[in-house]
């Protein structure tokens, strides 16, 4: 499992970002304080405070890399 902070603070970055995402079969989750939702549902992404930097947790580790390639420019370090 792997973990990486991204930044979807607008309507079009949250869209690109689910339909980028949603082409891997591995399980994908965003933490953000307490709450964790499913990466994939664009619903529960903007249930979340877009303001600030969300942790996207990785749960396969093999994926990892071709994700990160994927997303890249979501991720801030």
């Amino acid at each position: 499992m792997k973990t990486v902070k991204v930044t979807l603070n607008s309507i079009d970055k949250v869209k690109n970002f689910v339909n980028a995402i949603s082409k891997f079969d591995s399980d994908f989750d965003l933490v953000s304080g307490r709450y964790v939702i499913d990466a994939k549902s664009i619903m529960g992404i903007f249930s979340l405070d877009l303001s600030k930097p969300i942790e996207l947790t990785v749960h396969d580790d093999d994926a990892f890399n071709a994700v990160a390639g994927t997303l890249e420019e979501f991720i801030v370090e």
